[in-house]
């Protein structure tokens, strides 16, 4: 019956203004105007401005940009009000408020890099692992790009207890080394040479597991 939201209509005293300001500063494109409207493609639904006398509830819409702070240092030269400046949030964002002439709120953010959180995530334990496996594990991890980590994390964490589970042992570092070479795609295991030359592993005592 109900196949998806497709616009989000933003009431605004000055059509013209609300335009240029929704185009010019934020870059949305106009798709369709009519009689006291303008829809905006955002890309993943229209933003349809919409005329009214007087705005009486402003709303607050949240857009995603790649660089929170020269977003909102563009939209503060474009007109916009300042709210709040960059910064970080528990929910693990990297955000930034303004409002704009009809007082509606445009919080541009980001969500942070495993690299900008300041703390490292627990691995996604379910047995028991000796201190030592656990600290490797998460050093061999250093090396996977931010963008990948969390499924890495994952990934390799269940190979590892797997191998740990087949031996009917609590996790060791040779089933952290295995496992972290295992999980890994085929092609793709010659990334893992270095970063286990850096926490003091000769890769070639496992030529195994790289050709399995």
């Amino acid at each position: 019956m109900f196949f998806g939201v497709s616009h989000v209509d933003l009431p605004v005293s000055d059509l013209a203004r609300a335009e240029r300001f929704w185009t010019g500063a934020i870059g949305l494109n106009p798709a369709k105007r009519g009689d006291g409207f303008v829809d905006l493609d955002s890309g993943s639904m229209t933003l349809r401005l919409v005329a009214v006398p007087r705005v009486e509830h402003p709303v607050s819409l949240r857009v995603s940009v790649g660089d929170v702070p020269a977003a909102y240092a563009a939209l503060l030269a474009a007109g916009a009000r300042e709210l709040y400046a960059p910064m970080q949030t528990p929910a693990l964002e990297l955000l930034a408020s303004v409002a704009d002439a009809d007082g509606h709120t445009v919080v541009v953010w980001r969500e942070l890099t495993e690299d900008e959180y300041g703390f490292i995530p627990a691995l996604p334990k379910q047995g028991q692992w000796q201190a030592d496996a656990e600290a490797l594990l998460v050093s061999l991890l250093s090396h996977v790009p931010a963008l990948f980590r969390a499924l890495a994390r994952r990934k390799v964490t269940r190979v590892v207890e797997e191998l740990a589970g087949n031996d009917r042992a609590p996790v060791t570092r040779e089933h952290v080394i295995r496992g972290y070479i295992l999980a890994s795609a085929k092609v793709t295991r010659y990334r893992l040479v270095e970063p286990l030359r850096r926490c003091g592993i000769d890769p070639d005592r496992y030529r195994e597991e790289f050709d399995a």
